[in-house]
């Protein structure tokens, strides 16, 4: 069986343009439009940030960024945040359910160089890269001393299994409320609901959700206003803290670089996408930029 979200987009009704989410009652999605309309934040109104090619990107500092996730967090809110890299921004031109999933998020940042760049050069001169391996990091020792308790959710077993170890070296006191591989097939509706009951009866503040680009960032869509937590979309993050992948030493992060260390690791899986992803994103924002008036002022540091 399917979830309810796979019934939706594989319904080629819905294919032609009917929002699976009206169907449903939870969180209505925008239809396609030609600029991303962010979702606004109910507490703090307006998003400021940029369309990326398709996907509206935050535009904040790292305070600001691990500061909604401990207040939504605190509240058991249920909310969303995607981390946006250059695959990322890219399949938003290619999916349209997963750049409605990106759109309707509650915060997308900007992770990898390329991004970060593409919103300095787009009016916000001072915006840093917030990659999900160190917002992880930086999220797991507010976590520790706030009491948060804190979810994983994706992955395999064994990794989860390392990344238990790891962290309870790095963070004693942090709370692990629980951690779950899900197998690599569709849950059925009944799996699905004891998934988001165990999460909920966990009592997590924040769920990191590793399952991948695109199928985690549908997935958190789908399941706000079920989970009652923030659920953070990390990718391979559980894999760098885990230790099963290593990560680029920091000169090459610093540097922008991250990528090409990462294409040397794993060249044959990674040179198609890099190769395919990198030159459709250069393509599709140099026509951004000459389509797109930016003030001379707000593209020059004070």
């Amino acid at each position: 069986m399917k979830t309810q979200f796979q019934h939706d987009i594989e319904n080629p009704a819905l294919r032609k343009g009917e929002d699976p989410a009206s169907r449903k009652g939870e969180h209505p999605a925008p239809r396609e439009v030609e600029s991303p309309a962010p979702r606004e934040s109910e507490d703090t109104g307006p998003r400021e940030g940029q369309a990326v090619l398709e996907a509206f990107i935050d535009a904040l500092s790292w305070d600001e960024a691990i500061g909604r996730i401990t207040h939504w967090g605190t509240a058991h809110e249920s909310r969303y945040v995607c981390i946006c890299n250059v695959h990322s921004v890219v399949t938003t031109t290619q999916d349209v359910e997963f750049k409605i999933a990106v759109n309707n998020a509650d915060m997308a940042t900007p992770d990898g160089a390329p991004i970060a760049w593409a919103l300095r050069r787009l009016g916000h001169p001072s915006q840093e890269r917030i990659n999900g391996p160190d917002l992880m990091t930086k999220y797991l020792a507010e976590a520790e001393r706030l009491d948060h308790k804190v979810f994983f959710y994706g992955s395999t077993d064994a990794t989860l299994a390392r990344l238990r170890a790891e962290l309870a070296k790095k963070y004693p006191l942090l709370r692990i409320a629980g951690m779950y591989s899900p197998p690599f097939r569709p849950l059925s509706l009944e799996e699905d609901e004891q998934v988001i009951s165990l999460i909920n009866d966990s009592g997590a503040n924040v769920v990191f959700v590793g399952l991948g680009c695109p199928k985690q960032e549908k997935w958190m869509a789908d399941h706000r206003g079920r989970v009652t937590a923030v659920m953070i979309g990390v990718g391979a993050a559980f894999d760098y803290h885990a230790g099963v992948i290593k990560r680029a030493p920091l000169w090459w992060q610093r540097n922008g670089l991250e990528w090409l260390y990462r294409l040397g690791s794993e060249p044959r899986r990674l040179f198609k996408r890099y190769l395919v992803t990198n030159t459709l994103f250069v393509v599709g924002f140099l026509r951004q930029m000459l389509t797109t008036k930016v003030p001379v002022s707000d593209t020059v540091p004070d």
